[in-house]
């Protein structure tokens, strides 16, 4: 297994995205997999290489990144050294960025695009990163499958539950700070990302988009998820009945932490891990098994 660390590709929107790639190294094409962080992660949070370099040795090329606007810079990819592209990030940008590493992986001159079998191209994100990627899926017909980690229901985070004052002192003075308990860092959050959401609401509306997918779907939730309750799970899987539901005893981060030194991953990580990797694998088969018959 060989991992490729902080790949750089120019974005959409003057800012560059790093992207790392895990793969096994054989002459193999195997499946793809994209995965996209959270609101206030980066493809290296909680020591993401562990859960990568399991999807890899599963047979899987993994692919993580972060996305253009995070806060984080191809020099120091684990930190929010770019405070004020924090703020300019809204789900627009996002979408475009899964679009260009999406395009990235299909493109030819993709330095390792020999092991990668684009017509297989799955999807997981965490968090907000499930939102997108749930909103990207309907869009783009290459995406087979989606997996979604404590996935969001709507795109209004983190404004969803502030009071109208708020909002209205945002569109004010343009911007809200935003408290990373982390690294008690105010990150600034400016208004274009709710007047995004405004000007884009039919385009990001997370139920429609949920509900036209015919590829199939893994929703993973932990069930003392603070940060997104497990309804908005349950609610997911209204929207789409032919989705799977998976609940874990756990967290929003199903147990891990930043730092995380250890080398191997929680109990709660380790069963997502493998519920993701068995459904990715089972509804292979499955198609497989269909492809022969007809």
């Amino acid at each position: 297994m060989k991992d490729y660390k902080n790949i750089i590709i120019p974005g959409p929107n003057k800012l560059p995205i790093t992207c790392d790639v895990f793969l096994n190294t054989n002459a193999e094409r195997l499946p793809v997999i994209i995965y996209a962080h959270g609101f206030n992660g980066f493809k290296d949070w909680g020591n993401a290489d562990l859960f990568a370099a399991k999807f890899a040795q599963s047979g899987f090329v993994f692919v993580k990144f972060n996305f253009s606007y995070n806060g984080t810079t191809p020099e120091k990819p684990e930190e929010f050294a770019d405070v004020d592209a924090f703020g300019k990030n809204n789900y627009t940008k996002q979408l475009a960025d899964l679009l260009t590493v999406t395009n990235w992986v299909c493109d030819k001159d993709n330095l390792h695009s020999e092991a990668m079998d684009t017509s297989r191209i799955y999807l997981i994100g965490h968090s907000m990163g499930g939102g997108i990627a749930t909103l990207f899926a309907a869009e783009d017909a290459r995406i087979k499958k989606l997996v979604t980690w404590a996935g969001i229901n709507e795109c209004k985070t983190p404004w969803g539950s502030w009071p109208p004052e708020r909002i209205q002192e945002w569109e004010q003075t343009g911007v809200q700070y935003y408290t990373n308990t982390r690294t008690n860092q105010q990150m600034p959050l400016y208004y274009q990302l709710y007047l995004d959401f405004q000007q884009n609401q039919k385009r990001l509306d997370i139920k429609k988009a949920i509900q036209k997918l015919y590829i199939p779907v893994l929703i993973c939730h932990g069930s003392y998820d603070l940060s997104v309750p497990v309804e908005v799970a349950y609610e997911l899987k209204e929207w789409q009945p032919l989705a799977e539901l998976f609940v874990v005893d756990s967290n929003h981060v199903f147990d891990r932490r930043h730092p995380y030194i250890l080398n191997y991953l929680p109990e709660a990580m380790e069963q997502v891990l493998e519920k993701t990797i068995h459904f990715f694998r089972i509804t292979d088969s499955v198609a497989s098994y269909i492809h022969r018959q007809s």
